[in-house]
């Protein structure tokens, strides 16, 4: 009988190609994931992984087991979440991974409904980009992802993951004050001086398919910042309204047509869907959402 720790030693090592990284994804010493290795090899008596430079290629035997073994862990956490749903006891760890944005904008809201509701739930945070964190769920380093999808750069989920479309957030252009009369035409912008993300932040990627051969002058990864060097007339910025907090009284908010629109989803391992933890933090992001929604309509952020 194979034992589950040989398959997680070996599942990991197929997704992150090398035993320290397998060993960091399981919690575990780089020593323990190769002993794992060395033992289910001598169980089935043939070699499963091979050297390719400072990574491991997994034999043709290898990627068969590696994906059996997959499919064996996602039943495994399926089940774990059944027997967590029949309890019903919202309780135990929640990391969430999420973009920036929603961290400062969406989270909070959800974070304090967890907790007056939930008490015994602890709810952990993970701030990177929309890959890094489909890559922490993939990896069961995080629960939840809180991600952007554009569509001029689509989000790729990885097989095994579902999604909940949280809604769309709408970026406005904010300019210094009165440099501009709303609403301004997305083709009326390309002569101006640029402020965006950094190079490899799905916002700066955006930016530059939306408004192609634009080049930003200024790259900011931090929102407050890029605020106060438009306030001081340095150049224009498209901002998501879920970013937009604490704008200065010397920018300008304005509509853009067409309107830059982008989907906002939670994404979670689908074995794991069933966890009270997971839903009850699905919840309340939904309930986030919908409180974000109401408060724009009233007064745009």
């Amino acid at each position: 009988m194979i034992e589950l720790a040989r398959l997680r030693a070996l599942h990991a090592v197929s997704l992150y190609g090398t035993v320290f990284a397998a060993a960091e994804a399981l919690h575990c010493t780089p020593s323990a994931v190769s002993q794992h290795l060395g033992k289910l090899e001598r169980e089935i008596r043939a070699p499963l992984v091979e050297k390719d430079g400072r990574r491991l290629r997994l034999t043709e035997l290898g990627r068969v087991l590696a994906g059996h073994a997959g499919r064996v862990l996602a039943a495994v956490e399926e089940a774990e979440a059944a027997v967590a749903a029949h309890r019903d006891t919202v309780e135990g760890r929640v990391t969430v991974a999420s973009i920036a944005t929603a961290c400062r904008g969406l989270l909070p809201h959800a974070l304090e409904t967890l907790a007056a509701e939930h008490p015994d739930l602890t709810v952990a945070v993970r701030e990177g980009n929309p890959n890094v964190g489909l890559d922490l769920v993939q990896r069961g380093l995080a629960d939840l992802a809180v991600a952007d999808d554009w569509p001029e750069a689509v989000l790729e989920l990885p097989p095994g993951m579902s999604h909940l479309e949280l809604g769309f957030d709408v970026a406005d252009l904010l300019a210094p004050a009165g440099r501009f009369t709303g609403p301004v035409a997305l083709a009326d912008l390309f002569g101006e001086r640029w402020i965006s993300a950094t190079p490899g932040a799905i916002c700066h990627t955006w930016l530059l398919r939306v408004l192609p051969g634009v080049r930003p002058d200024f790259l900011i990864d931090e929102f407050a910042t890029q605020f106060t060097l438009i306030e001081r007339g340095f150049g224009v910025a498209l901002v998501p309204r879920l970013a937009r907090t604490g704008v200065p009284a010397g920018v300008d908010v304005l509509e853009v047509t067409p309107p830059p629109t982008r989907r906002m989803v939670v994404v979670w391992r689908t074995a794991a869907g069933n966890r009270p933890a997971i839903r009850a933090t699905l919840e309340a992001l939904q309930g986030a959402w919908a409180a974000l929604t109401t408060i724009k309509n009233e007064d745009p952020f």
